[in-house]
C-alpha cells in the first residue's frame, strides 16, 4: 500500500511539474532545461525561455524532475554551459545582486 501512495504521489507531482514547465515554455516561446542534482533536497529544474528569461522548479528526486522534463517535450541539457547558459538574459537586478553580494556593490533593497 505505501508504495502505491508514494506512486501516486510522485505521478501527481511529475503531472504539476509538467503543466509548470509547459507553461513556462508557453509564455517565452519555447524552452530548454537542465536538471541538477540536489542532493537530499532532490533536484532543480533550470528553464530558459527562447526569449532569455529563466527559471527554476525544485522536484523532489531526480528521477521526478527528469520525468517531468521528458514529458513536457523541451530540450534537456547535460550541463548548462556554453550556447545554453549564453540563452540566459540578465538585467540589473541580476548584475546588482551578483555584484553586491562579490564585491560589496549595491543592495537591491
Amino acid at each position: 500500500m505505501a508504495e502505491t501512495q508514494q506512486v501516486d504521489g510522485g505521478g501527481r507531482r511529475v503531472g504539476k511539474l509538467v503543466k509548470q514547465i509547459s507553461s513556462f515554455a508557453e509564455a517565452h516561446g519555447g524552452a530548454e532545461g537542465q536538471v541538477a542534482y540536489l542532493g537530499q533536497k532532490g533536484a532543480r529544474i533550470v528553464l530558459v525561455g527562447e526569449d532569455g528569461e529563466w527559471g527554476d522548479l525544485v522536484a523532489p528526486t531526480y528521477a521526478l524532475a527528469e520525468e517531468a522534463v521528458k514529458q513536457s517535450g523541451i530540450t534537456v541539457h547535460e550541463d548548462f554551459d556554453g550556447d545554453f547558459a549564453g540563452k540566459v538574459r540578465t538585467g540589473p537586478y541580476e548584475w546588482t545582486r551578483m555584484a553586491g553580494i562579490q564585491v560589496g556593490g549595491p543592495s537591491n533593497g
